[in-house]
């Protein structure tokens, strides 16, 4: 957006809804993989997924445009830029479900200039309820695996770099809170031989964490899921870290259940944006906000004075600051 330098810049974002839902769609059907292996007649792909031909060539047409995919002799074929960024960066699966993700939360932006003012949701004019991660991924396992699955090709270069980072001299046992797969805990196993975790999160979640670590064989003895809903139930004890990695639930109640959870001078890790007082977040953590806008129009996100400020209050001392390349900010502090 802030690229945009002549009115033909504004247009194209301005339209830039169907070129973006023709992208979702190929993620979530699958084409791009499709094509990994050569080129196939638009004939063939109207078929495969029973699309009407001419609307498959022009839905064929517009990702040819953003230079994903290229027209060859034998069809349409995979470009090099496709290949590079989508097929190879994350797994089909994670893409198809970042794409499903974008079109569940699309229904808030329909009719904004009409919706915009209202008070309350914008998703209770449109009749409908806003994606809730909790409810999702306690009702449908399948969801958990793949949302947990997703998660953890995302986050392993924070976590990787957060295992750098930390100290981890006088850990024994660590507690990853909301943690999801397990990716950061795996991460700090994996450089100290010493270490176990448990991770805390809800129950279809901690399960698809487990089929992960399973497939470590030296680590998987050493990581432990423990279904617990983290806004209510008491904590258990007995740990030397706890880390909070972009869970998003900054409560001074949470705070001092972790508290009691740590060992005498424990330390609690949490990561996440937390941009300063008056300075805007990353692109990515604004969309991330204004969505939650339409859902609450009261939202806002978490500054690093509030958070830093819960934590002194729940009784832990700053003890490390740092701006992450992998996005994001880390706050260490130590139990008082």
């Amino acid at each position: 957006m802030a690229g945009m330098k002549e009115a033909q810049d504004v247009l194209t974002l301005l339209r830039a809804y169907l070129p973006s839902a023709a992208l979702g769609a190929a993620l979530e059907l699958g084409l791009f993989w499709r094509l990994s292996e050569g080129p196939l007649s638009v004939e063939d792909l109207a078929r495969e997924w029973s699309i009407p031909l001419r609307r498959c060539h022009i839905w064929l047409e517009v990702l040819a445009s953003l230079d994903l995919l290229e027209r060859r002799p034998g069809g349409y074929a995979l470009s090099d830029r496709a290949r590079r960024e989508i097929v190879e960066t994350y797994s089909r699966d994670a893409w198809e479900t970042l794409a499903l993700e974008a079109r569940e939360r699309y229904p808030a932006g329909q009719d904004l200039a009409l919706h915009l003012a209202t008070p309350g949701s914008v998703w209770d004019l449109l009749g409908r309820r806003p994606p809730n991660y909790v409810e999702q991924m306690a009702a449908d396992p399948g969801r958990a695996r793949r949302f947990v699955r997703m998660w953890h090709e995302l986050r392993e270069p924070l976590a990787e770099e957060v295992a750098d980072l930390l100290d981890l001299r006088g850990v024994d046992r660590v507690m990853d809170l909301g943690g999801g797969s397990g990716v950061v805990s795996l991460a700090l196993l994996r450089r100290c031989p010493t270490l176990s975790a448990i991770v805390v999160d809800i129950e279809n979640v901690c399960a698809a964490g487990r089929e992960i670590a399973e497939r470590t064989p030296l680590l998987r003895d050493r990581i432990a899921y423990q279904p617990l809903d983290i806004l209510h139930d008491e904590l258990p004890g007995g740990f030397d870290l706890v880390i909070e990695c972009k869970v998003g639930v900054y409560e001074q109640a949470l705070f001092e259940r972790v508290r009691r959870a740590l060992n005498q001078g424990g330390r609690f890790v949490l990561i996440d944006e937390l941009p300063p007082e008056g300075q805007d977040p990353p692109i990515d953590h604004l969309r991330y906000a204004f969505h939650n806008a339409l859902r609450d129009p009261d939202f806002a996100l978490p500054a690093r004075e509030q958070v830093s400020g819960l934590l002194e209050a729940a009784g832990f001392d700053l003890v490390l600051e740092q701006i992450l390349q992998a996005g994001g900010r880390l706050l260490e502090t130590r139990k008082r």
